[in-house]
């Protein structure tokens, strides 16, 4: 895998469900932990859709093509049951969710691909001819974008890189989307997203709002999610160990990649108390050891 991150990748992994109809933005506002009502049509939205335990089944970047009609893009594999459960809630709103996968190409942008993006700020959102482009957070300082557009719409040129490449970059973002590994492992905080655009605390209730509320402003958030290396292979999902307490986990494996020198980099949903000293492995006690790299952002708690 190369060590440079340069390049588009066709984004295979993920999918889109549409939700389309005059009462779409209000629908999303009371299901997501993210405003859609006061969205601008230069934005996106990092989101996630919790269960009412503050549990994360799903995240999405959520795109408002026009003010009734939005695409949520999201883990291809969490479609099926995420449009299955989003739907249970449409009840009398004039409102349509489809899977909508098949009418979007979602190419990935990374470095000089990323041009079209240039000049906006994470989540930020510009049209470039048919297609959007969103901006993401770096990797490293390289910047990143998604590019959704009509199926065939040629896409920024650039080198072809790799899923892993893309998901290397993902994970030097510091940001964990939700998979079907890590389906209600975390509250949103324990992935950071109050910190990177992904929590709004000033938008009404949704399902889990009063459980991420709380997490926010009475102190008992326990686990973040922090960057780590190691030299043995990582997986989303495994589970992560503390060296001073050996017989129960002391946190998660929320996204993990091959890193281009070797090795493997992930971010991790670990207890802050884990991360003060002694040994962290993964998967188990003698498992691969993980050393902790500083995160790319600062923790909104912490500014």
């Amino acid at each position: 895998m190369s060590s440079s991150l340069e390049g588009t990748c066709a984004l295979t992994h993920l999918g889109a469900i549409r939700a389309h109809g005059e009462e779409a933005a209000r629908f999303l506002h009371s299901q997501l932990t993210q405003d859609t009502v006061l969205m601008r049509p230069d934005e996106a939205r990092l989101a996630a859709f919790c269960t009412a335990k503050g549990r994360m089944l799903a995240s999405f970047v959520v795109v408002a093509r026009d003010p009734q009609d939005f695409l949520l893009v999201t883990a291809r594999d969490l479609l099926p049951p995420t449009l299955k459960r989003l739907s249970m809630f449409v009840l009398r709103s004039k409102v349509k969710l489809t899977d909508a996968t098949a009418d979007v190409d979602l190419v990935g942008l990374a470095g000089s691909a990323a041009a079209p993006s240039e000049g906006l700020a994470p989540w930020q959102k510009r049209e470039a001819g048919p297609a959007q482009v969103v901006r993401l957070y770096p990797a490293d300082g390289v910047p990143r974008a998604l590019w959704i557009a009509p199926p065939g719409t040629p896409a920024p040129a650039g080198a072809t890189l790799t899923a892993d490449d893309w998901a290397w970059g993902e994970v030097r973002s510091g940001i964990a989307p939700v998979t079907a590994a890590t389906v209600e492992a975390f509250v949103p905080q324990m992935l950071n997203y109050e910190s990177v655009g992904g929590v709004n605390f000033k938008k009404g209730c949704y399902p889990g709002q009063e459980v991420v509320a709380r997490s926010q402003f009475r102190g008992t958030l326990k686990r973040r999610a922090f960057l780590v290396h190691a030299e043995g292979v990582l997986r989303a999902g495994q589970e992560v160990f503390h060296g001073g307490d050996p017989e129960q986990p002391a946190g998660q494996v929320a996204l993990a990649a091959p890193a281009p020198g070797g090795g493997f980099d992930a971010i991790v949903a670990i207890q802050l108390s884990a991360t003060q000293g002694g040994q962290l492995t993964a998967g188990s006690v003698d498992g691969p050891a993980l050393t902790l790299l500083p995160l790319p952002y600062a923790l909104l708690a912490d500014i």
